[in-house]
């Protein structure tokens, strides 16, 4: 049983699944502080207070929506802005370069077959 749960803990995925979790939660608490300490003071300064918590209408608390609303935008608008854009455009250079680049057969093929012309 315990070499079963070692098994299980120790196997690719789910190592990989456990780092990929530190490392989200990791970079959620980055992305969290640059809208909190970065983004919403600079709002602040440019329209007023971005802080709508005391908004309401009768007893809905709808400041507190708005306030989550907004930094689901601007946290989505970050992640997409500084993660999203910059892996498409590496997934698309490398993408590129496997196109232009001959697969290794094709290139062995003609290695053999110019050393032949040159025997022949």
């Amino acid at each position: 049983m315990w070499k079963g749960l070692k098994d299980f803990l120790t196997r690719g995925n789910g190592v990989d699944l456990a780092v990929a979790v530190v490392v989200g939660t990791a970079f959620g608490q980055v992305v969290n502080s640059l809208v909190a300490d970065v983004i919403t003071p600079l709002i602040g300064a440019l329209g007023g207070a971005p802080d709508f918590s005391g908004m309401k209408l009768g007893p809905v608390a709808l400041g507190k929506f708005l306030n989550a609303l907004l930094n689901f935008l601007i946290v989505g608008a970050a992640i997409y802005f500084l993660v999203v854009v910059p892996m498409q455009a590496a997934q698309n250079r490398l993408q590129k370069k496997a196109e232009t680049a001959p697969p290794e057969e094709v290139r062995l093929l003609r290695e053999i077959l110019e050393e032949l012309r040159k025997k022949a």
